[in-house]
This record gives C-alpha cells, sequence and structure tokens, in this order.
C-alpha cells in the first residue's frame, strides 16, 4: 500500500507571500546550482547565467543580455532529473514603491528614527517573470513562446516531471480571473495549457489547507507522474476535486460533487485510487462550517463519511497514512481526542477528553450558536453570541459586535474554547457573525466580496441582529456597537458609514480604509484590477462625511502590514467633514496594535457611549490596571 500524506503541505500557513518587491538580483559566482548527475554547476554573474563543470575544465556563459532591468535568478534554477535541461526565471523588474516611517520613541537613541519599506499598492507596475530554459548538452536556450502568460500577476516555481519530459508551472493572471496550469515540452519549447481556471470575479488561488480563517481554493496532486491529476475548483459553484487527464489536459471525471464544500484534502493514495478530505456543509441539519472527514475513490464512488458526530473535527494523520486522530469538538461540547484506523476506520482508543467541570463552576458559560436568513432570504448566515457574566434572561443587555469580513476566510469559532470576551464581563453581549462574502461556503456566498468590501456581509449582520432581537427578549440593539481590526477595522468604519441608521458606536484598529492605500496582493484579489471606481466607492476615506455615530481610530505608527497613513487620511477627511471622533496613535507599535492599554481605551469607549457610564479613573493612585501589564503589546525593531 502507498500513501501520500498531504498534511503538512495542506496546512502550511497561507498568505505567507510577500511580493514587497522585486526578487533578488544575485550576483555571487560562488553560489552555485548543482546539476542532480553532479556534473555542472550553474551561477550568476554580471546578472547573466554561466555554467562550468564540476572540474571546472569548462566555464562559459549561457546567456548574454542579463542587466539590471533583466536579470537571472539563481533561487529560481531547476534542473530536469535527467541533468540535460536547466530551466528557471529571468526578471523585469517593476516599480518599487516605498512608503516611510517615523518611529517616534526608539528604546536605542534620543531622537526620533525615519524607516521606509518596500510596499506596492494595487495599479503598480509589477515586476515580470519570464521562464527560460536551456539544453545543456548544445548550450542553447530553447525559446518559449509566452502567448500564454503574457500578463502575469505571479509565476509559481518549476516543477519537471520525473522522466525529464517537461515541466510544469502555474500561471496566476494579473486580476486574478485566470488561473492556469501549463506544461513546457523539454525538447521542443511548446507551451501548452493543462488546466484552466476562469472567473468573472476573481481565482482564490492560495492554496487549500485546513486553516478556517486563511484559505484559498487551490489543490493539485500529480498521479503516475503527471499521467493524471487531481485538482480542486469551484467551476460547479462549489470546491470540489477532479480527475484531469495529464497528458492532454482533458477532464476525466468529477470526484466530488453536492451543495457543500471541500475543505482540504488529507492525503492520496494512487494505488487503491482513493482520497481522505474534509468537507463541511454535507449534513443538511448542521452547521455548515463543521469540518467532518470523508474518503472516497478517484471515480467519485464509495463517498464514505468517517466522522458522524455534530461537531467539528481535525483530523490529522500519521506520516505512514495508517491511523489517523480526530480532535472532534464544538463551542458547547469540550474537545475528545479519538485515535482511528485508516483501512477500516476502526476506534482503537480514545486518547483524551477534556474535563470542564471546574470551568463550569467558575461560572463559565458557552456562547450560544445562532442562524437567521441572509438578503436573499434563503442562505442561513451564522454566527455566535458571548452571554455577560451573571446573565439574567429577564434583563435587557446592550449588544456589541467583534467583526472580520475578510474574504480569505469565515472567522465565527466553531471549535471549544474557554477563553472570554472582555466586553461580556462588563454587562454587554458580544456577538460574532460570518456574513455574505466571506470564505468556506458557496462560490456565490464568496463573490458578494468582489468589487465591493464596503459591504463587509453588513446587510446579511443587519438581518441577523434582527432575528435575534426577536428571538431573544434581552438583546437590546437600541445602541448597537461595533469593533474589529484590520480588515475588521475597515469593516467597523464602514457599518457606521453606510449603515448608520442601524450602528452607533465603532472602535476600529489598525484599518484599511482605502483599498488603492494597502498591499497589492490583498485588494487586487478581491477589488480588482486595473483599479476602478470600485476603489473609491468602498472607500471611508472618499465617504467619510457620512459618519454620524461615535468611532474611536486606533493605529499604530509603525504598521508594516496596512499602512497607517491610511488611517491618518480617514481622520484628515473626517476633520474636513466637521466629523468628531476619538483617535489613538500608538507610538513603537506594529499592525494590531495589541496589548492591555488598546483593549482598555476600547472598553472605556464602549462604557461611555452604550452604557453611558463614567469609567474609573485609571490615574487615581488606588487603581493600578495596567502597572505590571505589557501596555502598547510588542515593539518592532
Amino acid at each position: 500500500m502507498s500513501y501520500t500524506c498531504l498534511t503538512q503541505n495542506a496546512s502550511s500557513k497561507v498568505h505567507e507571500e510577500n511580493p514587497y518587491g522585486s526578487p533578488p538580483v544575485e550576483n555571487d559566482p560562488n553560489e552555485k546550482s548543482a546539476s542532480p548527475d553532479g556534473k555542472w554547476l550553474a551561477y550568476i554573474n554580471r546578472h547573466n547565467l554561466f555554467l562550468c563543470s564540476k572540474d571546472s575544465s569548462q566555464d562559459m556563459p549561457l546567456t548574454w543580455d542579463g542587466s539590471e532591468s533583466n536579470y537571472y535568478g539563481l533561487s529560481t534554477l531547476s534542473w530536469s532529473p535527467n541533468s540535460r535541461y536547466l530551466a528557471g526565471y529571468r526578471f523585469r523588474p517593476g516599480y518599487e514603491r516605498k512608503i516611510h516611517f517615523v518611529e517616534s520613541s526608539p528604546t536605542d537613541q534620543l531622537h526620533p528614527r525615519r524607516r521606509t519599506m518596500t510596499y506596492p499598492k494595487p495599479g503598480d507596475l509589477l515586476t515580470v517573470s519570464h521562464p527560460v530554459l536551456f539544453e545543456i548538452g548544445s548550450r542553447r536556450e530553447i525559446q518559449l513562446d509566452n502567448n500564454l502568460f503574457r500578463n502575469p500577476y505571479e509565476l509559481s516555481p518549476i516543477e519537471w516531471w520525473e522522466d525529464s519530459r517537461g515541466f510544469t508551472f502555474k500561471y496566476n493572471q494579473r486580476g486574478h480571473q485566470l488561473y492556469r496550469l501549463l506544461e513546457v515540452v523539454a525538447a521542443t519549447g511548446e507551451v501548452r495549457s493543462l488546466i484552466d481556471e476562469c472567473s468573472k470575479t476573481f481565482i482564490d488561488y492560495q492554496p487549500l489547507n485546513m486553516d478556517q480563517e486563511c484559505t484559498g481554493k487551490i489543490f493539485q496532486y500529480n498521479v503516475a507522474d503527471g499521467k493524471e491529476i487531481i485538482w480542486a475548483s469551484e467551476r460547479d459553484g462549489h470546491e470540489h476535486l477532479y480527475v484531469f487527464d495529464g497528458r492532454n489536459g482533458e477532464l476525466k471525471n468529477q470526484i466530488t460533487r453536492g451543495k457543500w464544500v471541500v475543505r482540504t484534502v488529507y492525503f492520496v493514495d494512487p494505488v487503491r485510487r482513493q482520497i481522505w478530505f474534509g468537507a463541511s456543509g454535507m449534513n443538511a441539519s448542521e452547521d455548515p462550517y463543521f469540518i467532518h472527514g470523508y474518503r472516497i475513490d478517484f471515480d467519485g464512488t464509495g463517498l464514505t463519511a468517517l466522522t458522524p458526530e455534530a461537531a467539528n473535527h481535525h483530523i490529522e494523520f500519521s506520516p505512514d497514512g495508517r491511523y489517523f486522530v480526530d480532535l472532534c469538538s464544538r463551542i458547547d461540547l469540550p474537545p475528545s481526542l479519538v485515535l482511528y484506523r485508516t483501512s477500516d476506520n476502526s476506534k482503537l482508543m480514545q486518547v483524551e477528553s477534556a474535563d470542564i467541570s471546574e470551568l463550569v463552576a467558575a461560572g463559565w458559560t458557552p456562547p450560544l450558536s445562532f442562524h437567521a436568513k441572509g438578503r436573499d432570504g434563503e442562505t442561513d448566515i451564522w454566527g455566535v453570541i458571548h452571554l455577560p457574566i451573571n446573565f439574567d434572561q429577564a434583563k435587557r443587555y446592550p449588544v456589541v459586535e467583534r467583526i472580520y469580513a475578510g474574504p480569505h476566510g469565515s472567522f465565527v469559532p466553531k471549535s471549544f474554547s474557554a477563553s472570554a470576551e472582555p466586553l461580556a464581563q462588563l454587562g454587554f453581549v458580544v456577538v460574532q457573525i460570518d456574513g455574505m462574502g466571506t470564505n468556506n461556503r458557496s462560490r456565490a456566498f464568496h463573490d458578494v466580496a468582489w468589487k465591493n468590501l464596503k459591504d463587509g456581509g453588513l446587510p446579511d449582520r443587519i438581518l441577523w441582529h434582527k432575528a435575534a432581537s426577536a428571538n431573544y427578549p434581552w438583546y437590546d440593539i437600541s445602541n448597537l456597537g461595533i469593533f474589529g481590526a484590520s480588515a475588521g477595522g475597515q469593516n467597523a468604519v464602514s457599518a457606521l458609514l453606510f449603515h448608520s441608521e442601524f450602528y452607533k458606536v465603532g472602535v476600529a484598529n489598525c484599518g484599511c480604509y482605502d483599498n488603492r492605500m494597502d498591499k497589492i496582493w490583498w485588494n487586487e484579489q478581491w477589488m480588482g484590477w486595473p483599479v476602478g471606481i470600485e476603489y473609491s466607492q468602498s472607500s471611508a476615506v472618499d465617504n467619510a462625511h457620512r459618519l454620524q455615530g461615535k468611532l474611536l481610530l486606533i493605529v499604530g505608527e509603525l504598521d508594516e502590514n496596512v499602512d497607517p497613513s491610511s488611517t491618518f487620511q480617514l481622520a484628515d477627511r473626517l476633520i474636513d467633514a466637521g466629523k468628531f471622533f476619538d483617535m489613538l496613535v500608538v507610538p513603537n507599535a506594529n499592525h494590531g496594535v495589541p496589548g492591555n492599554y488598546c483593549k482598555l481605551k476600547l472598553v472605556d469607549f464602549f462604557v461611555r457611549n452604550i452604557l453611558w457610564q463614567t469609567p474609573p479613573n485609571w490615574n487615581a493612585a488606588s487603581i493600578e490596571p495596567l502597572s505590571r501589564c505589557w501596555m502598547r503589546g510588542p515593539k518592532t525593531n
């Protein structure tokens, strides 16, 4: 039996890419790339590619056209397994936009320090990469036609077939509406498309993985050196698995199908032609975000459920694929860990079960799961309600929403956690909701975010709040609050600007308030390219005059994730519009502005503006809530 475990690859952290600048210029002749047979060494000198024999008896250039504006990348070089061919990338640098910071309070000197970083933004001219191919025996370059990859946002690393017949790479077209698996025939340089993914909105091009808060849709597994390709796609409106003929690119069959979504692939057995995967939404009576484990044959038959319990399941397989463990829990069900045998799905042992009796005795209560119909009147919108301490159903409690609606994930917790919402300890009901435009549901559900980040699922959230208020007499939405950070900061401000009749008080931390000001990869992914009027329509800066509620802005002066100028530009426009607001700029703080000081400012803001109460004088000598706390969170270096 032969297994290929994919857990580590599938769960690798996505959004790690850092396209903040061109690939490095590598001109050190001492850095070399060795051929598999050990006979040849490739290196870069004066921006050109050179080849020398292992015994140094031969040393010759393969290229002559390299320059600072047209250079070859050593780190991209990839030898064919038979050592007859060498492939890599040549780069034409784009525009390197810089953003600037003032570190007002350095720890190692008295005076401020100026800092600069490369930070491309939507619409900027990108570095262009082009694959190159050389035949070692003749020392000649085999020309590659770029007709199938003319406008790349990025090209993936080169991957050779084991038999050296050619190599593949993925073409992510700028605008993210075309994603293509390309093959280059080594002997001729012919470039052909094996698989095309097309969308009128966007291709979510990050890897498919188990992290509900940060996942994409791309999965590829090559069977028998590319004779067949297992591929994930949303082409039928839901994320499913397909088998393609790897020789001609024809679709052989759809493996999974239905109004549910594949969430991860655990491993593939190419001998038995079976796939073990995680999926959600298959059980109509459950929360559609609960992940269950399944097994299915390549031909789409033999679908077998592995985890029948109505809960969220996190599965990990042993390296040889013979066993797996299932960590199972819900927000109201403590976790249990069970060991299974893969071949027959038999339960071998209960590894661990959490005992929460002391937690319950201390007064902990689980959040409530609640769902209501969204804006279309058909789709269920799911969320959770964190109840106040010493909850009394006979009382009325003000509601504050904790929002994060980034389209790269879903954010309402599904598994058990003993953590508590600080605001709930002060008598607030705190809720989290996944509205339309977030990930891990259908394609149509996700597409709501397209060129429309101001939406944030807010129309669905408002209906959800109204349904909760109708269902629970204690649920008071008369003076609704909202808070969030990063994309959640943008969402919180959008709530106050575009739905001021409903949301009254907001706290926004390190948000991107104009998507033209933020990093290129995240914003072109959801707002599109070229930059259009939709960017202005979603801009809080351009719509600052709409503010009617109470707003607190928080920003770190050294935010390297979201350009802090976005916050300052919003503040500037609010002042121009005669709008009153509060603002906290935290010296030396990076993205997220963590720490108890900012948390306390948030809590005080809601206490003042929702409870209409005056917080304690935290500076009084008898009150020391922060004296032993890390007030700013970690500083950047």
